[in-house]
């Protein structure tokens, strides 16, 4: 064995599940080697631009996927320290209470998960603390129990949001404030490192103030000796013993040539997409349906939500800049409105003439790019998909990634977006005075939605899912791989149902909580560390 290369730790990506558990496991003195494919992102003011981050989308993969039909896609991805998280619009949730267990829609049933909100709450707490997590318990009335208090204050509305609050207030709704993970703190503006700008939500931070798994966690993790991070380094295929039960290499492709490494244990958090390719890709004699596939799962039951971006147009200007304070769950569950949940309404950053450029609805009449971007309110609809085995990652012969996926449970979702609209249309106050318009602010509105396409993959989850049965999941309680017994997943991939809001806390909850456990299988002791705050 060569010690240059083995490692008692390698963790494939350094997003929220990689970053995060990279975080954990670093104090142990273990030896940790954290593979990137990408570089970081360059600091320089095209961090900033609309145009270069939206409308020529400068800092996505060039990589081509495939759909169903063979034709090449061109996936709205990042590749770099931190990953998907450094263009994250941060909003962390936790899932409620009820995600875990069985839920009935209309589409059909969302399944338990083989852990309960108990199991994971210590480990939202934890990751709130380590993301900078701003919030307020008690507004939301689906949120689930909490052992402690959000870390930070609310990030506050500015007047068109509070307006907008109040008015979703006056209707009998719970709008709440939005959990976000930014280094914020409005009491000290001057200090503050986050300056509450246009350019968060789609874009990577010019000044590292969004708390993001590369600030958060891999730079911190890095201070520690004996963790080594490895970038333009994609991992190609694991190689096991002749048993198939352990990994034995991680290949590697690094500046043109193929390396091996080794490692005691073994973590892949490269994204529920890729991770799920990877495993396919390292098929061999004893996993010939692919790593740890033997029951066929790997691949299979994609979720990313049903998304949607609705801009709401009014012939009064909205001047806001940070937008995305505000949330509402009171159709998250079955309620009054329905006997089915609908979902999550919150916001996107603000958009503007640069971003539309992008991917913009059709124009209303008399309306150009730039009108549109001054003048909308701009929400985020999700609702939740369920897990069919033919939503699924497989490759093509030449190993590209072939995402097949074709929507379902969509009713919720339809309904959603028509009640955010009648709520609009019953706004009532003017967003210049406050005061009572009777003509209501949006009673000119024009409701211009766009369905988030195949190649958003910003919430991919569920490819490699957990369960205590080997016959129907690939993992099992602890993200360990049923069928190899130093392969652990730590990304989104774990997920077997999909809920309705984002999964970035969820997935960093959950590395914790496997890391925890791996501190445990390794023998190490870490104590617990203090969290640094603004």
């Amino acid at each position: 064995m060569n010690t240059d290369t083995h490692y008692d730790f390698i963790i494939i990506g350094t997003g929220a599940g990689g970053g995060t558990l990279a975080w954990k496991l670093a104090p142990s003195g273990k030896r940790i080697l954290i593979i990137e494919r990408g570089t970081y992102v360059p600091r320089e003011k095209d961090n900033w631009n609309s145009r270069a981050v939206n409308a020529e989308g400068k800092y996505n993969t060039k990589e081509s996927w495939r759909d169903v039909d063979g034709k090449p896609m061109h996936p709205h991805t990042n590749y770099y320290v931190g990953g998907n998280t450094k263009f994250y619009g941060a909003a962390l949730f936790r899932l409620r209470e009820e995600d875990f267990g069985e839920i009935r829609h209309h589409g059909g049933v969302s399944p338990a998960w083989p852990i309960s909100y108990d199991d994971l709450e210590p480990y939202y707490a934890q990751a709130e603390q380590l993301y900078h997590v701003h919030g307020v318990a008690g507004e939301d009335p689906t949120e689930p129990w909490r052992s402690s208090p959000y870390p930070y204050q609310p990030v506050s509305h500015e007047r068109r949001i509070q307006l907008l609050s109040e008015d979703f207030a006056a209707e009998g709704l719970h709008p709440f404030h939005t959990p976000l993970g930014v280094m914020l703190d409005e009491s000290d503006p001057r200090r503050s490192p986050c300056i509450r700008c246009n350019t968060c939500d789609g874009f990577p931070c010019l000044i590292n103030a969004k708390a993001d798994a590369q600030v958060c966690a891999v730079d911190p993790a890095l201070e520690c000796p004996n963790v080594t991070l490895m970038t333009e380094a994609k991992v190609t295929r694991l190689e096991t013993s002749a048993s198939g039960r352990e990994v034995t290499g991680v290949l590697v492709e690094r500046r043109g040539t193929t390396e091996r490494y080794s490692a005691e244990i073994v973590i892949v958090a490269g994204g529920a997409i890729n991770s799920a390719a990877l495993l396919l890709r390292s098929a061999n004699d004893r996993h010939p349906q692919g790593l740890a596939n033997g029951s066929g799962v790997v691949g299979r039951h994609y979720m990313g939500h049903t998304n949607s971006v609705l801009m709401a147009l009014s012939k009064c200007e909205n001047p806001t800049i940070f937008q995305k304070t505000l949330s509402l769950n009171d159709y998250y569950l079955a309620s009054d409105a329905w006997e089915f949940p609908m979902g999550h309404i919150s916001f996107v950053g603000k958009l503007d003439g640069d971003t539309l450029r992008g991917g913009a609805p059709a124009i209303a009449p008399g309306w150009t790019l730039e009108l549109m971007g001054k003048h909308s309110i701009d929400f985020w609809l999700t609702s939740e998909d369920l897990p069919d085995p033919n939503n699924r990652v497989t490759l093509d012969r030449e190993g590209n990634i072939v995402l097949a996926y074709t929507p379902n449970n969509e009713a919720g979702h339809k309904r959603l977006i028509k009640k955010l609209e009648h709520l609009l249309s019953a706004q009532r106050k003017c967003p210049h005075h406050g005061h009572e318009c009777h003509q209501g602010v949006f009673a000119r509105n024009l409701y211009l939605g766009q369905r988030i396409p195949l190649a958003g993959v910003a919430h991919q989850n569920g490819t490699i899912r957990f369960g205590a049965d080997p016959q129907t999941s690939a993992l099992d309680v602890n993200c360990q791989a049923h069928e190899v017994d130093n392969l652990y997943v730590v990304d989104g991939s774990f997920f077997p149902s999909s809920a309705a809001v984002n999964p970035g806390l969820t997935i960093m909850a959950n590395a914790l909580r496997v890391g925890q456990h791996l501190l445990q299988r390794v023998g190490a002791s870490v104590p617990e560390r203090e969290l640094a705050g603004v």
